[in-house]
């Protein structure tokens, strides 16, 4: 089973049917619920997903889409080590250094799927778009 590490805007790609990019993240919850990859998020991506879907979906709707996600994924802790290391990181965008070193703390993991790879240049994982991680997938 591959271990995949999701990046936010991947995931609101999907909760928010956000085209033309939703259905390659769709394809990659299907595979994960027919046990084929197990997805990790951050714990850091559930305020950031509430707070896009929230501004076009009630909240109670936002919580048990949330819930339901939660259902499907595994959630990595946002650690102390995690802050720190993103700190001094010279990612560009501090929430990428901290999915970044969200994602390396995950043991085994293939590789993190995000629709911005240019963010992540320095990666010592692979880092996918959801396409590429699709054809990873199938081979």
């Amino acid at each position: 089973m591959k271990r995949i590490f999701m990046d936010t805007n991947v995931v609101i790609d999907f909760l928010a049917n956000r085209q033309p990019f939703a259905l390659d993240s769709a394809k990659l919850f299907d595979i994960a619920l027919d046990g084929k990859a197990k997805i990790f998020i951050s714990a850091v991506s559930y305020n950031n997903i509430y707070y896009i879907l929230r501004q076009s979906v009630p909240g109670a709707t936002t919580i048990k889409l949330l819930e339901e996600l939660a259902d499907m994924t595994e959630i990595t802790d946002v650690t102390d080590s995690v802050i720190r290391q993103s700190l001094k990181s010279d990612f560009k965008d501090y929430e990428d250094a901290i999915q970044y070193y969200c994602a390396l703390s995950i043991p085994k993991l293939d590789f993190i799927v995000t629709r911005n790879t240019r963010d992540f240049k320095k990666s010592k994982l692979p880092v996918l778009t959801p396409s590429e991680a699709l054809a990873a997938l199938k081979n």
